[in-house]
């Protein structure tokens, strides 16, 4: 297993540590909103175990993926909104 993936977020290319979830290559890109709720607020992980849903994202055109419960893999397009 390689020690880095590439990934794109929002358009960028990115190396990321392999068994990094994509919450974490998230921050580590400096993305620290990625949704906003329905009143406009933005959202971004909160409990890093899945059971708030703050951290959904589109990943690979599947839209409200959990990023706190996916690992990053090789090719992996991520998509804030």
């Amino acid at each position: 297993m390689p020690e880095n993936v590439s990934i794109e977020v929002n358009g960028k290319r990115l190396k990321i540590a392999t068994g990094t979830s994509v919450a974490a290559c998230l921050f580590q890109a400096g993305e620290f909103s990625f949704r906003t709720s329905a009143s406009g607020e933005p959202r971004a992980a909160l409990c890093g175990m899945g059971i708030c849903f703050e951290c959904r994202v589109t990943i690979d055109g599947r839209a409200n993926c959990r990023s706190c419960q996916m690992l990053v893999r090789d090719g992996m397009a991520i998509r804030t909104s």
